[in-house]
């Protein structure tokens, strides 16, 4: 069809939508041809938009949009001025709705801006399908007439409703059978499966945007494409003579006359899984029988036979059922499998050997006993309770079979054969060399994992491999001890370990090269199949803390829960705020510093593998306020500052000790007086003065039970005059030392005055009471300066027999009290006041008042009191004069002095 007329057929189909949409009730404003299109991606796609009256619009209002884009103006192709058509391209991301659309106007309010729109559905043509195949199935004693057929879909046929057609043709007869099928499959009934005939197959596809079909499958003896079902009959005969075959037979599954067949066969042990097929060229003949060879004696086998049609074209048939039977026993073809554990003994008793085997691999039959020579010795016989190949596993049972004790000096030989219900095995034998002549060992060993299972790798000796025949792998597992071997050709230099080892158990992996049967040094590894995280982490234990440190102790983790190697330790201390230590796995203790004093700390340990890490338990703890020793410390450092306080003190006193006397002068102590010593019932005698002492000293007789105070006289009358003393003096109290006074000067006391330049600095009159009876009965006790004077015999004209006198002496002891007084020629004898705690009876002597104590303490205080005063002039002296000189040679009356209370100062 030419352009013109594609235009004239446009209009003709506008005018038509034009006349439908008037004649119409319902208002519309345009439309969009075609309706609903089907578009094929990769091309492109034109629509027209056609307006009404009703629109009230032109080309020129109107613009596209798809999938909510607008579509540009280049793309627009005005037809009319009610009609204009856009171009689109067909992409996987186009789809959606085609809009044709007004633009808005104030006229255009409140109305629908779409004209019209239309859904694209976008798609492919449909695909050619291949790999086109037919088989037809065995239905009883015949094929049956339905074909299968499966084929390639293409890959883009889902995106467009899309049918399958399949047909199958007879060429030879001319006749087609079709039906539909699935996406990938489907049947063709022939009615009567036509054997030996032609046949053409091939499938159809077809969609909206297209139709295809495949290549025709020519099929020229349809019998290449039947599948029949497996052999029946299927069985198994063992005979007694051949212990390494079986012979097989089965029956054919359809007749030959129908479908010649070949057949297929195949075996394997009980539980190995490992099958081996029959070479197809021994079984190409019909034949039913065949005789499998080469078979393990005393072995379970299992059989399956198959068949297929003659040329070898068309399907194998599934395998049959399997068969299962067990060749006779025979002798063992192999020797068994001879090796030692070397368990070294204490002290120098040598090494204790543990002969352990496994039976040969090729026992041919149960193994009842072994036969074992140790060294020169003769065979011995090892009745055992054999076991059978687990043909699973391929793991034979470990068997302990001698103990031997063997020295370091020494080597020793091992030879064993096995033998069951038919006959002997071949002979192995072990050497055992010397300890300190065992040959050297593989140069390198590692280890690792590949596809689940652990594998050994090795270097042969530095030596070179020339004398090494095998190697032998030896694992141990550190658990629970249980080991296992296998062994390696000299030329392997890798094997992966065949014994069930488990995950997260540690084994410690030894190889061994073999020198012609003698056993060379082993190299060892410990690996793990598979590591973990550890089940449990490390307890921890406080060994001892301190101010700012603890030492913490922890065991290893068992070896059953550790599950891979120990890579590091990780402690973690939270006191405050947390930090973490790493330590290296071979440590079990360790000392954390830094922490602060009197805290509470909370330490845990984690373990660590290449797998993951766990926690152990948490320990809490507090550190000590002080460091150990530091409380001691302080306390012996006070200790020592105060005694060399003490000291420096002390030596400082002794060596100012005048500096010391002239701050604080010694004070006279009344307790060490000796009127403590006086006893009113036990009068002691008064010594007589020496003349040297009472030289310097004047006495006066005091009646010391005289009521009148001697202070009441007048002191007018004595005749010295007050500035002839240049000195106080005072007397003694009574009752304290009579013989302590402070330091002064002393001028001569003659009467004329005598020269007053004459002084002494060094020597001070002291006074004295000298009672000639004692104050009741006592008598004063002389001083520790200067002797008290001995009591003078009164004059005779004196009316007591004994009277108490008054002494001055001079003394350097100082004196308590100071008075200056004058030197008077006489005073007024006055009596004491009689103590009226004392009475007297009836003959004249005095008796205590038991009921009168508290009176008798008080005197007893106010004659400790007593101080002397200096007699008024003109009073009678009664004591000696004194032997110092006037200042014309002739001695001069000594000055006098009466007791008086210390507190009567002002009247004396």
């Amino acid at each position: 069809m030419d352009k013109s007329s594609y235009r004239l057929l446009q209009l003709l189909s506008l005018a038509c939508l034009a006349y439908r949409a008037t004649s119409s009730s319902i208002t519309t404003y345009g439309t969009i041809i075609p309706q609903s299109p089907i578009v094929e991606i990769g091309k492109e796609f034109t629509a027209t938009c056609v307006l009404y009256e009703a629109a009230k619009a032109t080309v020129d209002d109107i613009y596209w949009t798809c999938n909510d884009f607008t579509v540009p103006k280049e793309q627009y192709t005005k037809i009319n001025d009610s009609a204009v058509s856009v171009t689109i391209p067909i992409t996987s991301e186009t789809g959606g709705f085609l809009k044709c659309q007004k633009k808005e106007s104030p006229s255009f309010l409140n109305q629908n801006k779409t004209i019209h729109a239309i859904k694209l559905t976008k798609g492919y043509p449909p695909e050619k399908p291949g790999n086109l195949s037919c088989m037809a199935v065995q239905s009883g004693q015949q094929i049956s007439s339905n074909v299968m057929c499966t084929w390639q879909p293409g890959i883009r046929d889902n995106m467009l409703v899309t049918t399958y057609t399949l047909f199958g043709s007879i060429t030879t007869i001319n006749q087609t059978h079709s039906t539909k099928a699935q996406r990938s499959s489907g049947y063709v009934d022939f009615g009567t499966f036509p054997s030996y005939m032609e046949l053409d197959i091939w499938v159809d596809v077809e969609n909206k945007l297209g139709k295809v079909r495949s290549d025709i499958l020519l099929i020229m003896d349809p019998n290449e494409m039947v599948k029949t079902n497996p052999p029946s009959d299927v069985n198994i005969i063992s005979e007694n003579n051949f212990s390494r075959t079986l012979l097989v037979s089965w029956k054919q599954p359809i007749h030959e006359t129908i479908v010649k067949l070949k057949y297929n066969v195949r075996f394997c042990t009980v539980g190995s899984g490992n099958w081996t097929e029959v070479p197809p060229n021994d079984t190409e003949s019909s034949k039913e029988s065949f005789r499998l060879q080469y078979l393990k004696p005393d072995t379970k086998h299992v059989v399956q036979v198959r068949c297929m049609h003659h040329t070898g074209y068309g399907y194998w048939s599934d395998w049959s059922a399997n068969t299962t039977d067990k060749t006779p026993m025979d002798k063992p073809t192999s020797k068994p499998d001879l090796w030692r554990v070397v368990i070294p003994s204490q002290g120098n008793s040598g090494r204790r050997v543990q002969v352990m085997c496994k039976d040969p691999v090729e026992s041919n039959g149960r193994i009842q006993g072994y036969n074992i020579k140790i060294q020169d010795g003769a065979w011995e016989s090892v009745p055992v309770n054999g076991s059978e190949l687990n043909s699973r596993s391929q793991e034979r049972k470990m068997i302990p079979l001698y103990q031997i004790l063997l020295s370091d000096k020494r080597r020793g030989s091992i030879e064993l054969k096995a033998w069951n219900s038919v006959g002997m095995s071949p002979r192995a034998s072990l050497g055992i060399p010397k300890l300190a002549h065992e040959p050297p060992p593989v140069a390198s060993l590692s280890s690792f994992t590949q596809d689940g299972r652990l594998w050994v790798e090795w270097q042969p000796p530095n030596l070179g491999a020339t004398g090494v025949t095998e190697y032998v792998l030896e694992w141990v597992s550190v658990s629970d001890g249980a080991m296992d071997w296998q062994r390696e050709p000299r030329h392997n230099r890798k094997a992966p370990i065949k014994g069930n080892l488990q995950k997260f158990k540690l084994y410690n992996i030894s190889v061994y090269p073999m020198y012609s049967g003698w056993t060379g040094k082993p190299l060892t590894t410990a690996t793990f199949l598979e590591q973990g995280a550890p089940l449990e982490g490390p307890s921890v234990k406080l060994r001892r803390t301190g101010k700012n440190d603890a030492e913490l102790e922890w065991m290893a983790i068992p070896l059953d829960k550790q599950r891979g190697f120990i890579t590091n330790y990780t402690i973690y201390i939270k006191g405050g705020k947390e930090r973490s230590i790493v330590v290296s796995p071979d440590t079990y203790s360790y000392t954390v510093d830094g922490m602060a004093s009197n805290r509470k700390q909370v330490v845990r340990i984690m373990a660590s593998t290449i797998q993951g890490s766990t926690n152990g338990s948490d320990l809490s703890f507090n550190t000590l306020k002080y460091a150990p020793g530091q409380m001691e410390a302080i306390v012996v450092s006070v200790c020592i500052g105060f005694l060399f306080f003490i000291v420096l003190t002390v030596s400082l006193c002794i060596y100012k000790i005048d500096l010391i006397k002239k701050i604080w002068p010694p004070v006279p102590d009344p307790s060490n007086s000796t009127i403590a010593n006086w006893s009113p019932d036990f009068p002691s005698k008064a010594d007589s003065p020496k003349e040297s002492v009472l030289g310097d000293v004047s006495v006066v007789e005091v009646d010391v039970f005289d009521r009148k105070s001697l202070c009441e006289e007048d002191k007018a009358g004595l005749p010295l005059k007050k500035d002839k003393y240049l000195s106080e003096e005072h007397s003694s109290g009574i009752g304290g030392s009579s013989c302590m006074s402070t330091p002064r000067q002393s001028v001569s006391d003659s009467e004329d005055g005598g020269d007053s330049g004459q002084t002494t600095t060094s020597i001070v009159q002291y006074s004295s009471v000298v009672a000639s009876s004692g104050y009741k009965g006592q008598t004063p006790c002389p001083l520790p300066q200067t002797p008290c004077p001995l009591p003078q015999t009164p004059p005779s004209g004196s009316s007591q027999s004994q009277t108490p006198s008054f002494a001055r002496s001079e003394s350097t002891q100082p004196l308590l009290e100071s008075e200056e007084g004058q030197e008077g020629s006489g005073q007024t004898h006055q009596r004491y006041p009689r103590n009226p705690y004392f009475r007297r009876s009836p003959g004249g002597s005095e008796s205590r008042d038991p009921g009168d104590r508290n009176q008798l303490e008080m005197e007893e205080q106010e004659l400790a009191s007593l101080r002397f005063c200096p007699l008024e002039e003109g009073a009678q002296q009664t004591t000696p004069t004194d032997e110092s000189q006037s200042p014309d040679g002739q001695p001069g009356p000594a000055p006098s002095y009466m007791p008086q209370l210390r507190g009567d100062r002002q009247q004396c």
